[in-house]
């Protein structure tokens, strides 16, 4: 189903800027992705279920002694003594000053129609990474692995690679099948280094979630789109669920609260005691 809107905030100047310091057409289906799912290294390590969850991706904090998990951007440290999760925009790219580095050191990696102009969201200003064959996928995985590396070694359990429904956005020029396949190669790279990986958002993917090999989700919006319960079945609860208006919020607590994570947060994932700052936890 096309969003609308799918809310994606914490695409602040920051993260551009980390893109830029840690980067140092024919298709076709898609299904090289093998249908037996990943092994998982013994230390890859999913969250618990209802574990009293922040996300941070708008800029760190000291969070509330009730949080268990916090998500936060690849440029920021993991919270100490809590499970974190590494935020990696993996499908898109960031805005701003970002989108001229992608032109100049991998413009063969940006999707572009049939005119050869850029394929955008227009919601967030962010070009789509062109994961529509084997080949360029293999190419944008020496972009995106070495940030994937960079979480593990900052001393993250978890990875939450973002936009995987970028095909809604594409024009029809990719499918859920590609999205699989550069899933795959994703989750791969995070368990071979010992992460776990969340499936962000998108229940079209939900059937290929063993066969990619996603350990939990991150989701947002999940009851304004009445998608909580299949997230949750979907992962046995592990399920990190975000809403941003409070009738959203309440309406999971009372559906899914002593199941799943459910957070309110301000929809632009502001830093405490900042104007707009917004956390709720049930």
């Amino acid at each position: 189903m096309h969003r609308l809107y799918r809310s994606r905030p914490g695409r602040i100047a920051a993260c551009a800027a980390a893109l830029l310091l840690a980067a140092a057409c024919s298709t076709d289906t898609g299904k090289d992705t093998p249908d037996t799912p990943t092994d998982r290294a013994d230390s890859v390590r999913a969250p618990k279920a209802n574990a009293v969850f922040d996300y941070q991706l708008g800029g760190p904090y000291t969070p509330d002694d009730a949080v268990r998990a916090v998500s936060r951007d690849r440029s920021a440290e993991p919270a100490k003594g809590l499970y974190n999760v590494c935020y990696v925009n993996a499908f898109q790219t960031q805005p701003g000053d970002a989108i001229a580095w992608w032109k100049k050191t991998h413009p063969d990696l940006l999707l572009k129609d049939d005119d050869g102009s850029l394929v955008v969201d227009e919601d967030w200003d962010e070009p789509l990474l062109d994961i529509s064959t084997s080949a360029k996928r293999t190419e944008l995985m020496k972009v995106v692995g070495p940030w994937i590396d960079g979480c593990a070694k900052a001393g993250y359990d978890a990875v939450e690679p973002d936009n995987l429904d970028s095909y809604e956005r594409s024009d029809d020029l990719l499918s859920t099948e590609h999205a699989a396949a550069f899933a795959r190669l994703l989750a791969e790279r995070a368990h071979d280094k010992g992460l776990a990986i969340a499936q962000k958002n998108t229940t079209d993917l939900l059937p290929e979630r063993d066969r990619i090999g996603f350990d939990f989700a991150v989701v947002e919006e999940c009851a304004a789109y009445k998608e909580c319960g299949d997230f949750a079945d979907a992962y046995d609860d592990k399920v990190f669920a975000v809403e941003y208006t409070r009738k959203d919020y309440r309406t999971a607590c009372d559906s899914y609260g002593p199941r799943l994570s459910i957070t309110l947060r301000d929809r632009d994932v502001t830093p405490k005691d900042t104007k707009g700052y917004v956390f709720a936890q049930c």
